[in-house]
């Protein structure tokens, strides 16, 4: 009887190792995809920082020439 709850406590517990040794690696991947994801993320918002750098030159520009065409007499 004793051998029986035994080996079934035995179990368990390799079962929770187990399990646990699972959630392990399975947190392992989860944290490699956020730092995945953020650095992707990152790379994002320095690109739309660049675009608006560039989007604020050509609106410069564009009033610029805006201007000097109104200096035209028609």
């Amino acid at each position: 009887m004793e051998s029986v709850r035994f080996n079934e406590l035995e179990e368990k517990i390799k079962d929770i190792i187990e399990k646990s040794t699972l959630l392990k690696k399975r947190n392992q991947e989860l944290e490699e995809l956020l730092k995945n994801k953020d650095n992707e993320l990152e790379e994002v918002k320095n690109e739309i920082r660049t675009l608006n750098e560039e989007r604020g030159s050509v609106r410069t520009k564009v009033d610029s020439l805006l201007d000097m065409l109104r200096d035209i007499p028609v």
